[in-house]
């Protein structure tokens, strides 16, 4: 199956694709859209749109994972992200990519095996589980990789407990 894990934003909008098959991870490709601080809002939407878009039409993902949005202190940026990852789920929609939404929680126990991981353990796990050089920069595009990791295992998961219920039927 090929993910794309998306951190969403609207000043840099981390993405990465990986192929997932029984618990392995290739990492296909991976990256940034960073949009222009001083632009009209409206035209950084558009940008994360646009990009997001030629990403999904090469990679023609079966599925994306996002993270779910939560607000703590910045409400004003909050609300600046919560419209960035409309834009988001629009391009999946309009691609026919369904989307998975993962918590910061269930991230780090995905990669980490651990709920409460710091960032950078979680960082460094990503690097290697997708057997990288380096972890990738920016951070964001780090955390795009992290959840399509989260997507790849709690799919496979989902798929052995529906294996299982075959086998005993």
């Amino acid at each position: 199956m090929i993910v794309l894990g998306i951190d969403p934003g609207y000043a840099i909008v981390g993405w990465g694709v990986l192929r997932t098959r029984a618990g392995r991870y290739v990492p296909l490709a991976s990256g940034a859209i960073t949009t222009p601080a001083g632009a009209p809002f409206g035209l950084r939407l558009q940008q994360i749109y646009d990009e997001l878009n030629a990403v999904l039409e090469r990679w023609k993902p079966q599925a994306a994972a996002i993270e779910k949005l939560y607000f703590t202190n910045n409400k004003t940026t909050g609300i600046g992200v919560a419209e960035a990852r409309g834009v988001i789920l629009l391009a999946c929609q309009q691609a026919v990519c369904p989307v998975y939404e993962y918590t910061p929680m269930q991230v780090k126990q995905a990669v980490t095996g651990y709920g409460n991981a710091k960032k950078p353990q979680v960082m460094e796990m990503t690097r290697r589980l997708l057997c990288l050089k380096e972890v990738p920069r920016p951070d964001d595009t780090a955390d795009a990789l992290a959840m399509a990791i989260t997507h790849g295992q709690a799919s496979a998961s989902a798929m052995r407990r529906q294996t299982l219920e075959q086998f005993r039927q």
